[in-house]
């Protein structure tokens, strides 16, 4: 930075001009402050930075500078620039250097992009701009100027550039001179001294501060406080102080913090130095020693270092590992030997080798392959679900007769409501084919990190859950499934959903690199099992990976087995009883199922079970308290004989729990009862519409989604185009409100299988025609009529045999799912296809009551009066006819 000009000239400057307002083109800088007496060169590029500097060029060529609040504001506004700035001289070549244009990638301030030499001060572009990260072109002006004054920024006007009336404010005059100014000078041409020692630049070109500033100490600390490393904020408070020997005081205080941080620096870099001193040392003595041990013949009396990296060794060549593996196994094992045993960075390597280690690359356990033995374990384990126990058993099939090295690991998917039985299933599968089983769920995963792993940079890195369900296991090819695979989630962390792409892709996994271990490991003789309870909520290419089993609700006749065979026992050997002590009647196991549960699985089955052992138990402890110590003594655990029937079954469960077989008591007008499918497996639906009179509205409660609310206008429509078919008066729809709403109104509902029950609904309303009770339905509507096919039907037909439900409506074209259906589901329902809304409506309506439809009609009647009053004051009736006229209505 060039030395200041002669004083002399300055301070005649000041005096010409102190205390006076004078107008000049402002130039707002960005992230930099110019000081009185300071040369700066410029880059420009802001259209109105680059006017202000022709204007200055065509008088005197003065302007005005100051520092922005705010640099990434391309137009600051008054608030937006600093009280105080610096008046300032352009220096020769008296106009614009020539252009530099500057390519761009990232639409930025010029400033940031300009070659070295220049200073930040402006930056806007000028003719040219980026889109896109596109690269474009702007012209940035290079210009040197010189600080002269202080000024203070009386008035700012931005058109047609940047202006100020500014006031010239010089130093204070109370603190020029003096002790005080002495021994501040004095303290600071010591600190510069030590400033020089700890090795940071000179801030001037002689040692010693030159005597001319000395005699100057505001233009002093000026001068050091452009030199110095400091911030904006810093600058500018420096420059907005008008007594020197503040300003110095400043200076000073700043001149300290620069001096501290250095030696820090030094004291860091010193520490460093003496560690690797000392760590060369330890290599160069460890390699004298191995040396004198090899000219002794001491062979065995390696390190505890060359003990370790033996070892080591000795494991890799023993693991069986892949050549590439191995080879980044020894190129760690060599890297460790070569540093010292307490480095962080040996600790890092050890956690890493005993990965690798831990991995069981050639151990295989071997497989079951006799069909009789693993059916036999199936079927002890789980009641029903043949298709997935005879997706096992081809699985077992084709391994038996294609060996092992061919057949790959299937990717199965098992769907379903909670409770049927699928991480039970999952884990009866590894039982069956003699491997080992590891679970872990990815419920509620959001971190792509815990399938992958971490990179070995980050502290506390690990494998991801794959590997560490390898290493868990002992085998290359255990059962590992994957526990609600649905509820995965994602975030700024990454999608776990797309790392497990790769996971189950068997044309992939066969080289799966996690970011740990960088090394390919081989998942193909690895049997993955996934469990889900919606498939909607899987992403379609991870979906379009696996095989899709789905494991349908139990009906009644299957949680009586099950509970029967497996959940009682259970229950019995877990609270202490014995089969000969407790009995539960069939009929009080068939009231519990019915009454004191509602669901597509048994766990609640399996609970209600818990509750009444328990209940038991407590009984028979209390009992035994009751008696005399000597008969306590003597009266075996199991002398007590309790048989459970359907009439105790209140006394231990208490109330029951549902209304089984109650859907609805009797017909009613307007009440249909649809069947929905959920993730907890089948339910009834309720359906109410209320007819009133009003002006058409059509509303719509019960938290219905948006598929919901089209299909009930389909509905509507369709019931408008059958007006007169249906017998529905000439005041529909325009003179009357309906409101539909499905109770439960707190659960949101969505699907479009309710139109058939929505459609049948208004028509019943309408007319005035009971539903009957006893008849439930499922089916898409469109505008002609037509009932389209719906999915779940299964579960759908199920929660209708549990609701009681005697006559279930379905579309002809789910024909062929019924040919799955449980016979006992067929035995208790009365299954209907129907392929168009009309049959559906003379299957599902009852003509109406003679007193009901006496009074709809008188109703109508009275709702159509009073429409055409309200729109004919004049002819509105009154007294004697009006009831006369109503009556004939009825």
């Amino acid at each position: 930075m060039p030395e200041p000009e002669p004083l002399d000239g300055v301070r005649r400057t000041l005096r010409r001009r102190g205390g006076v307002q004078r107008t000049l083109p402002l130039l707002p800088l960005r992230s930099m402050v110019i000081f009185p007496g300071q040369v700066v060169s410029l880059d420009v590029g802001r259209p109105r930075s680059v006017a202000a500097i022709r204007e200055a060029l065509r008088h005197d060529g003065l302007m005005v500078v100051a520092a922005q609040r705010h640099a990434d504001q391309l137009e600051p506004d008054r608030e937006g620039i600093y009280d105080y700035g610096t008046m300032v001289r352009l220096l020769p070549p008296a106009g614009l250097l020539p252009m530099v244009s500057v390519p761009s990638r990232s639409g930025r301030s010029p400033a940031s992009d300009v070659p070295a030499g220049g200073a930040r001060a402006d930056g806007a572009l000028v003719g040219g701009a980026t889109a896109g990260g596109i690269a474009t072109e702007f012209e940035a002006f290079r210009v040197s100027v010189r600080g002269l004054d202080r000024v203070r920024l009386v008035r700012v006007w931005k058109t047609p550039f940047y202006r100020a009336t500014v006031r010239v404010v010089p130093d204070s005059q109370g603190t020029a001179g003096g002790d005080e100014m002495a021994a501040a000078l004095l303290a600071l041409q010591r600190r510069l001294k030590e400033y020089a020692e700890v090795g940071r630049p000179p801030l001037f070109e002689t040692p010693e501060v030159p005597e001319e500033l000395l005699a100057h100490p505001g233009w002093l600390a000026d001068l050091l406080a452009a030199r110095l490393p400091l911030g904006v904020n810093e600058k500018q408070e420096i420059l907005e102080e008008l007594d020197p020997l503040v300003r110095l005081e400043r200076v000073y205080e700043r001149l300290n913090r620069e001096i501290a941080v250095a030696r820090l620096d030094q004291r860091i870099q010193e520490r460093v130095r003496e560690q690797m001193e000392r760590a060369q040392k330890e290599y160069y003595l460890r390699e004298q020693l191995r040396a004198i041990q090899r000219e002794l013949g001491e062979a065995d009396g390696l390190s505890v270092a060359d003990a370790e990296g033996d070892g080591y060794r000795q494991r890799i060549e023993q693991a069986g590992m892949p050549e590439e593996a191995k080879h980044k196994a020894l190129q760690e094992l060599e890297r460790l030997g070569r540093m010292p045993s307490i480095s962080p960075e040996a600790a890092v390597i050890r956690t890493y080798l005993d990965w690798l280690l831990a991995i069981p690359w050639q151990k295989t356990s071997e497989d079951r392959l006799d069909l009789a033995s693993a059916r036999e374990v199936l079927e002890a384990d789980h009641y029903g679900l043949e298709e997935a126990k005879r997706r096992i058993l081809e699985f077992l099939a084709v391994r038996r007769l294609a060996g092992t090295g061919v057949s790959k690991g299937p990717i199965l998917c098992l769907v379903g409501p909670p409770g049927v039985g699928k991480t039970s299933l999952a884990r009866s599968v590894a039982r069956a084919l003699g491997r080992r089983f590891v679970r872990f769920s990815l419920g509620g995963l959001r971190d792509e990190a815990e399938i992958r792993g971490h990179r070995r940079t980050y502290v506390g890195a690990l494998p991801g859950r794959i590997i560490q369900a390898l290493k868990q296991a002992g085998t290359r090819n255990p059962v590992i499934l994957l526990d609600e695979v649905d509820k995965m989630g994602m975030d700024f962390r990454g999608d776990p959903a797309s790392a497990l792409l790769e996971v189950l892709d068997p044309e992939q996994n066969k080289a799966f690199s996690d970011h740990y271990l960088e090394v390919p490991v081989d998942l193909s003789e690895v049997l993955f099992i996934t469990t889900a309870n919606y498939l909607g909520a899987i992403p379609r290419p991870l979906l379009d990976r696996m095989e899709t089993i789905e494991i349908p609700g139990y009906t009644e006749a299957e949680k009586f087995q099950i509970g029967k065979r497996y959940l009682w026992p259970k229950q019995l050997r877990e609270n202490g009883l014995t089969p000969e002590a407790v009995q539960l009647s069939e009929g009080a196991l068939r009231d519990i199922i019915r009454r004191y549960t509602r669901e597509a699985g048994v766990r609640q089955l399996e609970r209600q079970l818990g509750k009444l052992c328990r209940r038991v138990a407590l009984h028979i402890v209390e009992r035994r308290e009751s008696l005399a110590p000597g008969e306590r003594e003597s009266e075996p655990c199991d002398a007590l004989h309790l048989r459970i029937t359907r009439r105790g079954l209140k006394e231990y469960l208490g109330a029951p729990l549902n209304r089984f077989g109650e859907a609805e008591l009797q017909d009613r007008v307007g009440v249909a009862t649809g069947l929905a499918y959920t993730e907890a497996g089948g339910d009834i639906l309720a359906i109410e519409v209320l007819v009133a009179p009003g002006m058409g509205r059509f509303v719509l409660t019960g938290k219905l989604g948006e598929v919901m609310r089209e299909s009930a206008q389909a509905a509507l429509s369709f019931i408008r185009s059958r007006r007169q078919a249906l017998g529905i008066g000439q005041d529909f729809p325009d003179r009357l409100d309906i409101h539909m709403h499905i109770p439960e109104g707190a659960i949101p509902k969505d699907g479009p299988s309710a139109g058939i029950t929505i459609a049948t609904a208004l028509a019943s309303a309408l007319t005035g025609r009971p539903v009957r009770h006893d008849v439930a339905m499922t089916g898409e509507i469109t505008l002609r009529g037509r009932i389209l096919p719906v999915g779940g039907l299964r579960e759908k037909l199920l929660a209708a045999v549990r609701s009681g439900i005697g006559t279930v409506l379905v579309p002809a074209e789910n024909e062929k799912d019924l040919a799955e259906m449980p016979a006992e589901v067929k035995r208790r329902l009365d299954i209907r296809l129907v392929r168009e809304m009309d049959e559906v409506l003379a299957q599902a309506l009852l003509p109406p009551p003679e007193s009901e439809k006496a009074g709809d009609d008188e109703a109508r009647g009275e709702a159509k009066e009073e429409s055409t009053a309200a729109q004919n004051p004049e002819a509105r009736p009154s007294g004697k006819g009006a009831g006369e006229k109503a009556a004939r209505a009825g």
